[in-house]
């Protein structure tokens, strides 16, 4: 995320490089760093003459490399831009003889998505020597709140915790799909807003008192009528809340009560550090901590294990899976 925003700074100040090896499992960082190539490099002028798309699966080495060879037309530079590179196969290393020796006055980005180049090979070696290599990396999921947070500011808007978390619940760890949901709130909400829940769930659909967050907190409270009234509505909807993300939820949360159990010190700050949580968060698992004893913790997280198994089949359960939530809740509330 930082290397992605260096790049593009360098870009912005018009520091080219003759070649940009973009590979790695997050294609939002890829995508990214070419769309800014594709809109902002060249003048729109300039675009017709000057600024070529080519696709992995449409092209092959010798294409690329004629058409990154030629020179700009009433221009500085030309941009060449080669996606879903992944597809180019054996072609990717016949690059390498170009990578070499480039045109100074071509911009050649390679979008080598959804997994990463060999480094060990020549031509990654060579791009990272005379242009820009990054790895586009997926992030953790403790990692996309920040994310969304740093990108909201960016825009001009602010957004609490609990939408950070709503968005992260409904979509994962997916940014693309994030993003675009951001976008959205974009153009509906004016600059300098604070996006809460309830924004999120007017404009996105994502309730605000029925998700894994609201579950998690109840349980923190031992609010047993709200537990169970979230179950109901998850039953109700088992498209947009199925029980295998929100048994892997509550294990997290439930691993991170017994971490806090565990901490030697107690401080907001340690707490948020050793949890990976928003600081916002820290005084409901201090809640639920004391709610929850250490030995509770430890056979509240082995319910949670034989739940999962039984989601999954392992085992023959007389329980359909919404029930099986249900009888998990009743273990871990008693």
């Amino acid at each position: 995320m930082t290397e992605a925003k260096a790049i593009l700074k360098d870009i912005r100040a018009g520091n080219y490089k003759p070649v940009y090896l973009l590979h790695g499992e997050e294609s939002y960082f890829i995508d990214t760093i070419s769309d800014y190539v594709q809109k902002n490099v060249l003048e729109e002028h300039e675009k017709d003459f000057n600024q070529t798309i080519l696709y992995g699966k449409e092209t092959d080495a010798g294409q690329i490399i004629a058409a990154a060879k030629r020179f700009p037309m009433m221009a500085e530079r030309q941009v060449v831009i080669v996606k879903e590179a992944q597809n180019l196969g054996r072609e990717l290393d016949k690059l390498e003889n170009y990578f070499s020796n480039p045109m100074e006055s071509t911009l050649l980005v390679i979008c080598y998505k959804y997994k990463k180049v060999d480094k060990r090979k020549k031509v990654a070696k060579v791009a990272a020597k005379i242009g820009v290599l990054f790895e586009s990396k997926k992030l953790y999921e403790n990692q996309v709140g920040g994310w969304i947070e740093s990108v909201m500011k960016s825009k001009g808007y602010l957004i609490e915790p609990k939408a950070t978390y709503m968005l992260v619940e409904f979509l994962g760890s997916d940014l693309a799909k994030i993003n675009n949901e951001l976008q959205k709130l974009q153009l509906i909400l004016p600059k300098g807003t604070s996006i809460t829940s309830h924004h999120i769930e007017e404009n996105i659909g994502i309730s605000k008192d029925f998700n894994a967050f609201e579950l998690n907190k109840a349980l923190g409270e031992r609010n047993v009528k709200k537990c169970f009234a979230i179950s109901n509505y998850f039953s109700a909807n088992p498209k947009q809340h199925p029980i295998i993300p929100i048994i892997a939820l509550l294990y997290n949360y439930f691993s991170k009560v017994l971490l806090y159990h565990g901490l030697p010190s107690k401080s907001e700050d340690a707490v948020s550090k050793a949890l990976k949580v928003n600081r916002f968060f820290v005084k409901d698992y201090a809640q639920a901590a004391k709610y929850y004893p250490m030995r509770k913790v430890s056979s509240i997280i082995s319910s949670i294990k034989d739940a999962d198994l039984k989601v999954k089949g392992v085992g023959a359960s007389p329980f359909a899976q919404q029930d099986i939530l249900k009888s998990l809740l009743v273990e871990i509330l008693n």
